[in-house]
């Protein structure tokens, strides 16, 4: 009997160490911090779940994600890249993305959410806006901003904090300066313009840090910024008097996106996780951990949560996307105008 339960007990393990062997370990890109978290405790756990799939998580900026999936390309690692709008559309057209297929919760996605080529989709939407400090308007007598021209108002003099260029929140000031002054994308030197001589007067810091804008704004020293609709009402929710503004002329649309790599080693896990993150659950997750704006129409969420988020047909249909196509193009060249004229 024990010869027999000694046979049966290395069975078992044998049985254990081939299931351990077969199961699929599958590799996905995308940003630390509370959305490496969020993935970690939630989104990949259900995924795993459902799929018996190992995911790996690795975390980075979306330059750092790019710049892997640039340097893997024909012999990649990761199967999917979480990572901005922007270099998302770099990707695409460097031929680092496959095709989505266009099923389950793919259908259910807001138009604007499908990218040009339809090789990659956003999984959250951020609305670029204005945010204030409240006590410090009010304590000047200055009614809330609501335009983007508000940027170039001389009393704001010294009171303007902007991110730079080289983060997604300064270009679009300039993309926006650009398109309310009677040019656009294609057209940028009305936006050069109203950025030296009128904008950059006003600003008393070119900040790329999140933690110092968050301090700046909770302190008043900077009473009026350009950010997120998240970023601003983080702050808020930690007792600052700062409230976020979608500008009459509108707001562009960051959006995170995601795509299956082209010659991914786990393909069909790829595509299966991609309709996993735009699923209604998994967007109502995201909308509540890390306040991104959901993607699919079908999204059910709490009305605290919906007043934190770009939320409904109505906010999601009044973003304005900006033409990367022209913006990568020219992107290095405005760079270097912005730090020779803009930024001094």
């Amino acid at each position: 009997m024990r010869k027999y339960l000694s046979l049966i007990s290395g069975a078992v393990l044998l049985l254990m160490a081939s299931q351990a062997s077969a199961q699929t370990t599958f590799y996905v890109g995308g940003s630390g911090g509370s959305t490496e978290t969020l993935m970690k405790e939630k989104i990949i756990p259900a995924f795993e779940a459902k799929t018996g799939a190992k995911v790996v998580y690795v975390p980075g900026n979306s330059t750092d994600i790019l710049a892997r999936v640039q340097a893997q390309k024909g012999k990649q690692e990761m199967s999917l890249a979480i990572i901005d709008d922007g270099p998302m559309y770099q990707a695409v057209g460097q031929g680092l993305c496959a095709a989505v297929e266009d099923t389950g919760s793919i259908k259910e996605l807001y138009p604007n959410a499908r990218m040009v080529g339809d090789k990659s989709v956003g999984i959250g939407f951020i609305a670029t806006g204005l945010g204030y400090n409240k006590e410090v308007f009010a304590k000047n007598g200055w009614k809330a901003p609501t335009s983007w021209n508000d940027l170039a108002d001389p009393k704001y003099s010294g009171k303007v904090v902007i991110p730079p260029i080289t983060n997604g929140y300064g270009l679009l000031t300039l993309v926006m300066q650009a398109r309310i002054n009677g040019g656009g994308e294609s057209q940028m030197e009305p936006g050069f313009d109203a950025m030296v001589k009128k904008v950059a007067p006003n600003v008393l810091a070119w900040e790329p840090s999140p933690g110092k804008m968050a301090q700046m704004m909770q302190t008043g020293e900077a009473a009026l910024v350009v950010w997120g609709n998240g970023r601003v009402l983080a702050v808020a929710d930690q007792g600052a008097p700062v409230e976020f503004v979608y500008p009459r002329e509108g707001a562009p649309v960051i959006m995170v996106a995601a795509c299956v790599t082209e010659g991914a080693p786990q393909a069909k896990l790829g595509q299966q996780f991609l309709q996993h993150l735009v699923s209604a659950e998994t967007q109502a997750q995201i909308a509540q951990g890390v306040g991104w704006g959901p993607v699919n129409k079908n999204t059910r969420i709490a009305p605290e949560v919906a007043r934190k988020v770009v939320f409904g047909p109505s906010q999601v249909a009044s973003l304005i996307a900006p033409d990367y196509a022209v913006i990568n193009a020219k992107r290095a060249e405005w760079t270097q105008r912005w730090n020779r004229a803009v930024e001094r």
